[in-house]
């Protein structure tokens, strides 16, 4: 989850790699820091909390140097304080890393045999102090590099500087992400690409187990048997990593209400020129060739691989099995010849979805990438990778990838069931038809947003909150559960309607919110009838629906939301507008951090 940028640069290259860290903060933001080689030796400055600390540590206690590294932490091991903030440093060697070293006890256990002194509770520090040994054993860096690595278990993407040393940096991936850069006399290295799109486009991706020795003017990448290797250069698209707020408070409302460019944007990327059928364009797809879909997510990834359940199984009449992928490998899943595994993942860098993948490579009959991050691990890594065009997301809760992915998913289920037989030509074309509306009623929707943040006003004021929905609408019930806790810090959860006599129903009362999505469909009584039994006992519900279902049920309600009428296809898309608007305005109505909210981070590049 932590970013690293490193550079080599021809001038000072502290304001590039704060600038950097801002861009990689969505990574992690419980601590920052650099370190720099110069003239005069290394030097590092650390700070706990955000990057503006960082930046007035610097401003108060300024470095420089033409060779750096800089890292934004996500916590695994120790408490967010200065000591255990990286860059980590041993005597000549100062370390970044983003993973977990699983086997650092008993390395810092002999370590310390040794003599050594640590000075955090990191499993990181357990790296430079290793190093820093194999170094005082009279090996070239390089070298002690090698061995260290050879030595480390778990996951991790490293960035290394030496004292003394100021044109080298060592590089090491496994597991996690890492991309060298290139410039003119200059190298870089980065978590991402988004971390190096002020300064390069030209971007090298390191493989699992690869590690690298780069100086400004050359770079020699090793595999992870110390062979050395070519790894292709590539012309990255940066201009659509550079990103701002706009006239937005937050990145979440921009990227809230973007939402219906992008799922237009990906749309025309799905759709032949006519809007008469579905067409992949990245390669084969022939769903006609598996007997079942086995879906494997992370969070609101997860819940728009809930919705895809129904689509692929209504419309193409294709089992579907659904699992979250930090729980997927570990109870050993069949995987057979004649099924598609389908991996989804804004980042593409998820580390249980990328294991997940590697589980199932050479099981399944295709394994597909659904992504935001084309260049991304799983997009490489899988046999086909599909982009949902939502562009940078920057906000720690995803809101525009989730309908993203619901539309690239919807498309897909058109596609199979007109592969599959379940569609003709016209009922894909009638199908293709509702989702080319859904970006002019998501623009509906959310003209909505000053009611919705009206109605936040009283949601602020809870501590418990319930969502309810039925059939498709059962996920957009725990995602707007799970957006409310993540951004709001209140108590939510989601449930199928039906299921709540089934227990959860014992929460009722009257300080208890209860916010029901409820469209005009075949399910509708049904949810109304589970929407009185709430009311029966005092609950507060807010009703989600069209004019007509308002109409018909909102008698006894503590108060309704009017969604524009859409067909049952397609409002799933839609309801994600009130939840994550909800969401959003309950939480500035409470003053939390809506887009780096407390012990989050955007890409969970750790297990």
């Amino acid at each position: 989850m932590c970013g690293i940028i490193g550079i080599l640069g021809k001038a000072d290259v502290t304001p590039v790699l704060v600038e950097a860290l801002k861009r990689l903060e969505y990574r992690g933001y419980d601590s920052a820091g650099v370190a720099l080689v110069g003239e005069n030796g290394m030097v590092n400055r650390r700070a706990v909390g955000k990057l503006s600390e960082l930046e007035h540590t610097l401003a108060k206690s300024p470095v420089s140097g033409k060779s750096g590294i800089g890292h934004t932490r996500w916590a695994t091991h120790g408490a967010p304080n200065e000591a255990n903030a990286h860059p980590h440093r041993a005597g000549r060697v100062a370390v970044v890393h983003n993973g977990i070293i699983e086997n650092f006890h008993p390395l810092r256990e002999a370590l310390i045999a040794k003599g050594r002194v640590f000075n955090s509770e990191t499993d990181s520090e357990v790296v430079a102090q290793q190093v820093d040994d194999f170094l005082d054993q009279g090996l070239t860096p390089q070298a002690a590099v090698a061995a260290t690595l050879k030595l480390l278990e778990g996951a991790f993407a490293l960035a290394f500087l030496f004292d003394g040393e100021t044109d080298l940096m060592i590089a090491a991936r496994r597991g996690s992400p890492l991309a060298i850069g290139h410039g003119d006399g200059e190298m870089y290295i980065g978590s991402d690409a988004m971390a190096l799109a002020p300064v390069t486009n030209r971007i090298t991706y390191l493989e699992e187990g690869d590690w690298a020795v780069l100086t400004r003017n050359s770079y020699q990448v090793y595999d992870a048997l110390d062979n050395p290797v070519s790894r292709a250069e590539r012309v990255v698209n940066m201009d659509a990593m550079l990103v701002d707020k706009g006239n937005h408070r937050h990145f979440m409302t921009k990227e809230i209400f973007e939402q219906p460019s992008v799922i237009a944007l990906a749309l025309s990327h799905y759709l032949n020129h006519d809007h008469s059928a579905i067409n992949v364009p990245e390669g084969g797809l022939d769903f006609s060739k598996f007997d079942r879909l086995v879906l494997v997510a992370c969070g609101t990834a997860f819940y728009a691989c809930n919705v895809a359940k129904y689509w692929f199984e209504q419309i193409a009449g294709i089992p579907v099995e659904i699992d979250v992928a930090s729980e997927f490998r570990y109870r050993s899943p069949p995987v057979g010849a004649r099924d598609a595994v389908i991996l989804v993942s804004q980042s593409g860098e998820t580390a249980d979805t990328l294991a997940a993948l590697r589980y199932v490579k050479g099981k399944a009959a295709q394994v597909i990438a659904v992504v935001n991050a084309t260049e991304s691990s799983i997009a490489r890594e899988a046999d086909l990778a599909l982009p949902i065009l939502a562009g940078v997301e920057v906000s720690v809760a995803s809101s525009k990838a989730f309908t993203c992915q619901l539309t690239v998913f919807a498309a897909l289920a058109i596609l199979a069931g007109r592969q599959r037989g379940q569609l003709d030509a016209a009922g894909e074309k009638s199908h293709i038809e509702k989702l080319v509306k859904a970006p002019r009623l998501l623009d509906e929707a959310l003209q909505q947003e000053p009611q919705m943040a009206v109605l936040a006003r009283d949601l602020a004021k809870a501590r418990d909150i319930l969502f309810l929905g039925r059939g498709p609408l059962y996920p957009l019930a725990l995602e707007g559960a799970l957006k409310l806790k993540e951004l709001s810090y209140i108590h939510a959860e989601g449930y199928a309607s039906g299921e709540l006599k089934h227990g959860p129903i014992a929460l009722i009362d009257e300080s208890v919110p209860v916010i029901c999505f409820a469209p005009v469909d075949d399910l509708f009584d049904k949810t109304v009838s589970n929407m009185q039994e709430v009311m029966a006992r005092g609950g507060k519900v807010l009703l989600i629906s069209d004019s007509k279902g308002i109409a018909r049920a909102k008698s006894g309600t503590w108060a309704t939301l009017e969604m524009p009428e859409s067909d049952p296809f397609t409002t799933p898309i839609l309801y994600a507008i009130p939840a994550q608007l909800l969401a959003y305005h309950t939480a500035t109505e409470k003053g939390t951090d809506v887009d780096q909210p407390r012990n989050l981070a955007k890409s969970v590049t750790v297990e």
